[in-house]
């Protein structure tokens, strides 16, 4: 019995790219059940593509301003995503919300982690506004994408406990340690075992 065909893997980036770096190494052993196709970024010069470059691994830029308009962007990206069959596409510190186009091509298999406990803190400084809420427990969200933003069905949160003398930059950090840590036990998890979303309630058998 042959062994199964590996899941595949598009990863969408904005910068370093170390959650990136997580997924290769983790699709590096063959029992994790996928491997990493294609990197995107809507941005050239990030260290993201150079850790790509060294595995190995296609990328593409898509930047905004680079087509007329944000409705044209999203189709391109959508298009480029497509051409790599992807049968997961992972934002792995990707900046820009997508459009109709391409959630209607993957919004069911289109994830993100988010570095707060959602709903609470939406949007781009998760920590910050946690820290000034003034919470004692932090975390991430990983969710798959919807026309929203951080809306989408949830498919995992972690927790961090917020101590009395942190700043923003030491909760960050320690948020992105255990998101990283999530976000390659569930796209494991996800590859390997199927998933459903009814009722905005994500289930993995």
């Amino acid at each position: 019995m042959s062994d199964p065909v590996p899941a595949r893997l598009v990863v969408l980036i904005s910068g370093s790219g170390s959650n990136l770096q997580a997924l290769l190494d983790a699709a590096a052993d063959p029992a994790y059940g996928a491997t990493v196709v294609a990197v995107g970024a809507d941005r050239d010069g990030i260290a993201g593509l150079d850790r790509a470059a060294a595995a190995g691994v296609p990328t593409f830029v898509d930047s905004v301003k680079a087509y007329p308009s944000r409705d044209d962007w999203d189709a391109a990206l959508a298009e480029h995503v497509a051409q790599y069959e992807p049968d997961l596409v992972i934002s792995a510190g990707f900046l820009k919300l997508v459009g109709e186009r391409f959630l209607a091509g993957f919004g069911d298999r289109y994830v993100n982690t988010h570095n707060a406990l959602l709903p609470a803190f939406p949007g781009i400084h998760g920590p910050r506004d946690a820290l000034a809420y003034g919470v004692k427990l932090a975390g991430a969200t990983l969710f798959f994408v919807d026309a929203g933003v951080d809306t989408g069905p949830i498919i995992a949160q972690v927790a961090v406990p917020v101590f009395s003398d942190d700043t923003e930059d030491t909760l960050t950090e320690r948020i992105k340690d255990a998101e990283r840590r999530q976000l390659v036990e569930c796209v494991g998890r996800l590859v390997r075992e199927g998933w459903t979303i009814k009722d905005r309630k994500v289930t993995i058998p």
